[in-house]
């Protein structure tokens, strides 16, 4: 490995991406390198390498990673709901290749944007980075990450590390998949229930938080062959408290009824089988919503321990961003993916 560690980052103009080569901006130790679509939305000051082009054209990845020592893969196809076959092939599939590629390249180490949400009903409590993921059945783009992370385990080498950066749920400025973009326009209809009773608590973390997170991983020196680590606010929030802060900085209604996760993962499954026969971009209420917004509480202890992370963005202010960013735009009804 040279001693100036080149760091490929895919989808770099995205919400991640472009926050990752951000951080990245002040560590002359990297240089960092730009995988995306289109090279015009980078920011005017990078002036880095730039390998453009499309993940899901084989031609295109086959030397992607030449001479790079890092991948962050943050850059993928994804849909709340649905779209089997459009999630295998643009992104299980591609990512897959990503893996072999990054063995046969001799990447030092790889890393995957994932996320907490992996984590079943089952684990309850505190939830730590290598806990036991569990397939949703209804969601295929969680159920084909559950696949890679597996994948990646069985191609975990001594000179190439796999890691799975569980990531919380987003917030900040930049996202429009994030919890903000997705709940408020639904708030404002009043159809909106807590989730038994809005106890359940919110894993959340800004782009600012992540990126660190993922030069932390750059930067760490002892890893083992195949990593995992949970990335999120050591505070989780119950969906109440959330809720209330988008109320009040919003002025949108806040839920006048709850009901228990059964029924509104029997709701969200109705409302995507009449979605094709409903207006909007999206349907009301997905299961994948309801699987995100199970109670969870993701242990940051190891992530401490390995990579020195700790979240530095206070949850309140990220939030801020999101919902003043979502009320510039008129709190449009998000489209929940790239299909």
């Amino acid at each position: 490995m040279s001693a100036k560690k080149k760091v490929l980052v895919t989808g770099a103009t995205g919400f991640l991406g472009s926050h990752i080569i951000a951080a990245l901006r002040d560590h002359k130790e990297f240089e960092t390198v730009a995988a995306c679509r289109t090279p015009g939305n980078l920011p005017a000051w990078f002036v880095g390498e730039v390998r453009p082009g499309d993940l899901t054209d084989p031609t295109y990845r086959q030397d992607l990673f030449s001479d790079i020592d890092v991948v962050l893969h943050v850059g993928t196809w994804a849909t709340f709901w649905g779209h089997r076959s459009e999630e295998k092939e643009r992104f299980f599939d591609v990512a897959c290749d990503l893996v072999d590629l990054a063995v046969r390249h001799k990447v030092d180490r790889f890393a995957l944007a994932s996320t907490v949400a992996m984590v079943g009903r089952r684990s309850i409590g505190e939830v730590d980075d290598f806990a036991t993921p569990e397939k949703s059945g209804f969601w295929p783009h969680l159920d084909y990450l559950i696949d890679l992370d597996a994948y990646m385990q069985t191609k975990a080498t001594t000179h190439t590390n796999f890691t799975n950066m569980r990531l919380g749920h987003f917030v900040g400025r930049g996202n429009k998949l994030g919890i903000a973009p997705a709940l408020l326009p639904r708030l404002s209809t009043y159809m909106v229930p807590w989730l038994a009773g809005g106890t359940n608590r919110l894993p959340l973390v800004s782009g600012r938080d992540m990126a660190r997170a993922f030069v932390k991983f750059c930067e760490a020196t002892e890893l083992k062959s195949n990593e995992s680590f949970n990335i999120c606010h050591d505070d989780a929030p119950t969906m109440r408290e959330v809720v209330n802060e988008m109320s009040t900085l919003a002025r949108v209604p806040k839920p006048l009824f709850s009901v228990p996760f059964w029924a509104a993962y029997v709701f969200g499954g109705l409302m995507e089988i009449l979605h094709p026969v409903l207006p909007g971009k999206a349907p009301f209420l997905t299961r994948s919503l309801v699987r995100v917004s199970e109670d969870r509480k993701p242990s940051i202890e190891y992530a401490k321990q390995k990579l020195g992370f700790v979240a530095q963005d206070d949850w309140r202010d990220a939030l801020a961003e999101s919902v003043q960013e979502s009320i510039e735009f008129g709190m449009p009804w998000p489209a929940l993916g790239q299909a």
